[in-house]
Parts: C-alpha cells; structure tokens; sequence
C-alpha cells in the first residue's frame, strides 16, 4: 500500500525555474535536504521529509505546458 505524503502548512513557497535544463523546482517552506523521493509516472518528483512533502521537481515544465 502507498504510504500517504501531506504538504506542511507553507509559511514559504520558492520556486525557482532552471531555463537551461527546463526544470521547475518547488519548495514548501525554506529549501532543505529530503530524508527521500518518489518518482511518479509522469517522472515528477516528490520530496519529503517524513511523512510531509517539502518540494515538487518537474523536469521537461516547458514540454509540460503545451
């Protein structure tokens, strides 16, 4: 069974988007170190810490929006 991930309560979100690569990175509060990640279907990326989500990776974001 899939463990259940929540978003902590976002006092902070930073995004931050790499042109160069064409990655979106998202972070809930102040970017930290994950203790893991998943990697979804679609190939984005989930980090946390715990049972929380602290950011989101999205490679291939301009692809995306089309």
């Amino acid at each position: 069974m899939a463990k259940a991930l929540t978003i902590s309560k976002v006092e902070e979100l930073d995004v931050d988007y790499d042109k160069e690569a064409d990655v979106l990175y998202i972070s809930f509060g102040p970017p930290k170190p994950a203790s893991d990640s998943i990697v979804l279907n679609n190939d984005i990326i989930l980090h946390y810490k715990g049972d929380r989500i602290i950011g989101i990776t999205v490679p291939s974001f301009r692809k995306r929006l089309k």
